[in-house]
C-alpha cells in the first residue's frame, strides 16, 4: 500500500505541507503506521497547479526521504491545490512511468490500494480504454490503469460516477475471470477546481482515508500557517499528519468526498456493473 496527501485552499509553499508538520507525508515515507507497509519508498510525485493552463508533475523513483530536489522544488512552489503520493509497489516495476500522480490534461489522479490478482484479467481493462487515450498510458500500474478506465467512462463530467462505473467493471470483470474481491482503494482525483477523495473495497476493508474538518484544524498541524491561510483550505490524507488524532475526520467506507473551496460534500459511493 501507499500514502497520499491532498492539499486545496489557500496558495502555500508546498513544503509547508508536505515537510514542515509532525509525522508529515516525508515522515511516512520511512516510517507509516501501517503494518502492511511501513516504508513506501518505491518512489514518489507531486502534482500541482499554478499559473498554467495544466498542472506541474514531478516524479521520481528515488525514496521522497532521500530527494533533495524534492525539498529544494517544495520550498520555491506555491500552489491552491496538489497531490502528493509515496510509494510502495505490489507487483509493477519501480519506475518512473510507474509513481503517481497521474495527469491527463487538467486532471490529476492518485490511488492507494490495488486490483488484486489483475494478472487474470488486465487483457479485458485495458481493451476497454477508449482507443483515443491509450496513447497517454506510459506504465504498468494498475492504478495508472483506473485512471484511463475512469476517463473512458466519463470523468471529466462525472467523476465520482465514472469512477462508479469503473469500479462496477473492474469487479464484474474480475468475476468473470474467479476473483470475486478484486478492488482495493482510496483516491484523489481533481481538475484543479474540485477534489474528489473516494474510499472503497470489495470487502468493504479499504485503507484509511482522512480529512480535516475546516481552517482551525489545519492550524493545529502548525500554528505558524495561521497568517498563511484562509477558510477555504481543507486536507485530505491517507493517514493523520500532525500530532493531534481529533483534527482529522475519519471518510467512512463507501463513501465519496467532494471539497470546493469551503464546501465539502460526502454521498454513498456504489458500483455500476
Amino acid at each position: 500500500m501507499c500514502r497520499w496527501l491532498a492539499y486545496s485552499g489557500s496558495p502555500i509553499l508546498i513544503e509547508d505541507v508536505l515537510f514542515t508538520p509532525r509525522h508529515s507525508l516525508i515522515d511516512q515515507s520511512m516510517s507509516a503506521r501501517s503494518r502492511e507497509t511501513p516504508t513506501n519508498g518505491d518512489g514518489f510525485g507531486v502534482g500541482w497547479y499554478g499559473p498554467r493552463a495544466h498542472p506541474g508533475l514531478y516524479r521520481s523513483i528515488r525514496p521522497a526521504w532521500n530527494d533533495f530536489n524534492l525539498r529544494d522544488l517544495a520550498a520555491q512552489i506555491e500552489s491552491r491545490l496538489f497531490l502528493a503520493h509515496v510509494r510502495a509497489t505490489s507487483c509493477a516495476t519501480v519506475q518512473e512511468t510507474n509513481c503517481h500522480p497521474f495527469r491527463h490534461g487538467d486532471w490529476l489522479f492518485v490511488h492507494n490500494g490495488e486490483i488484486h490478482e489483475i494478472e487474470k484479467f488486465r487483457r479485458d481493462l485495458l481493451i476497454a480504454v477508449e482507443p483515443s487515450l491509450f496513447g497517454n498510458i506510459m506504465g504498468t500500474t494498475d492504478s495508472e490503469l483506473m485512471f484511463h478506465l475512469a476517463l473512458t467512462f466519463g470523468l471529466k463530467d462525472d467523476p465520482v460516477g465514472a469512477m462508479e462505473r469503473t469500479a462496477g467493471f473492474i469487479e464484474k470483470t474480475g468475476r468473470a475471470h474467479g476473483v470475486p474481491e478484486s478492488l482495493w482503494m482510496t483516491l484523489g482525483i481533481t481538475d484543479g477546481r474540485t477534489l474528489h477523495a473516494i474510499r472503497y473495497a470489495s470487502d468493504g476493508q479499504a485503507p484509511t482515508l482522512h480529512h480535516s474538518h475546516d481552517m482551525e484544524d489545519v492550524y493545529l498541524l502548525e500554528p505558524k500557517l495561521r497568517e498563511k491561510l484562509g477558510p477555504e483550505t481543507r486536507i485530505v490524507v491517507s493517514e493523520p499528519i500532525g500530532t493531534l488524532a481529533g483534527a482529522w475526520k475519519e471518510i467512512p467506507q463507501a463513501t465519496a468526498v467532494m471539497i470546493r473551496g469551503t464546501e465539502i460534500e460526502s454521498r454513498p459511493f456504489r458500483p455500476k456493473a
